[in-house]
């Protein structure tokens, strides 16, 4: 397999949460929106992480493949970033994880998906709910579409087991001290594992949601006619805010009927 790209950066967020930055050798990163993803690819004789489930080696040049969210700015055109997980068990996350700087890997060079606000008529505020590494495209769009003080507000909620596991955490604290339009929640949902208090909120992101955490930093209630909310994660997550969405006025939206939930169903 052509591996033609080289990996720029590695930044570990915690031993099974890593930011990877892959520049293409040779060719121009191509125009993507904010929100869609890529396609990273090693052969199945590439080394694993020292962290994850052992396999067979093998020096088959077979490749594994897999897509992953974008979290850089489409405006950059110096490298792709993404937010990536370890599942020890994998196939790929295994070998990202064992990637260092200067490391060749396969970089697909057509980036789809419609999980972005282009799709969006007007400037309605737009709240963005994940878990884990379903931030990576929030961020992307983030970079790329916010206007700091601007009139549209944006909120994030994000959720994930331990507070070290908040990646991007400390650019979107930045982001809301410096802008008064930006609203950064995270939540936790295992407080008692903490090695520090943790004097945030602690359970889900629907805990988040239905909570007056938004509401107060907004100055408003987020309702159907305002309010553009996106969704990326697991799917019990998913389903359960999209049910409790639609209880309040809220529809998914789908190719045939425009709506104001937007989802993106990653496993």
């Amino acid at each position: 397999m052509e591996l033609n790209a080289v990996v720029s950066q590695r930044i570990e967020i915690s031993p099974e949460l890593l930011i990877l930055r892959v520049v293409p050798d040779g060719w121009e990163l191509p125009d993507f929106e904010a929100g869609q993803f890529g396609v990273l690819g090693l052969p199945e004789s590439a080394l694993r992480s020292a962290f994850a489930d052992r396999e067979p080696e093998t020096d088959s040049d077979k490749p594994i493949k897999r897509a992953y969210s974008i979290a850089s700015s489409s405006k950059n055109k110096e490298y792709i970033e993404f937010y990536i997980t370890l599942v020890r068990s994998g196939k790929l996350t295994p070998r990202l994880f064992a990637l260092k700087p200067g490391n060749r890997i396969l970089l697909g060079k057509k980036f789809t998906g419609m999980f972005t606000l282009d799709m969006i008529e007007g400037e309605p505020n737009i709240l963005l709910i994940g878990t884990g590494t379903g931030l990576a495209p929030y961020m992307s769009m983030l970079r790329t579409h916010l206007v700091c003080g601007g009139d549209r507000k944006f909120g994030i909620i994000h959720g994930a087991r331990h507070s070290w596991d908040l990646g991007y955490r400390s650019e979107l604290i930045t982001l809301k001290h410096m802008c008064s339009n930006v609203t950064y929640i995270p939540i936790i949902s295992r407080p008692k594992e903490e090695v520090t208090p943790w004097g945030g909120l602690h359970g889900y992101v629907q805990d988040a949601w239905e909570s007056s955490a938004l509401e107060e930093s907004w100055g408003e209630k987020p309702i159907p006619d305002n309010t553009h909310i996106f969704l990326c994660g697991g799917p019990a997550m998913i389903e359960t805010l999209v049910s409790k969405l639609e209880s309040v006025g809220f529809v998914e939206h789908t190719k045939k009927s425009p709506g104001n939930i937007h989802v993106e169903r990653y496993w």
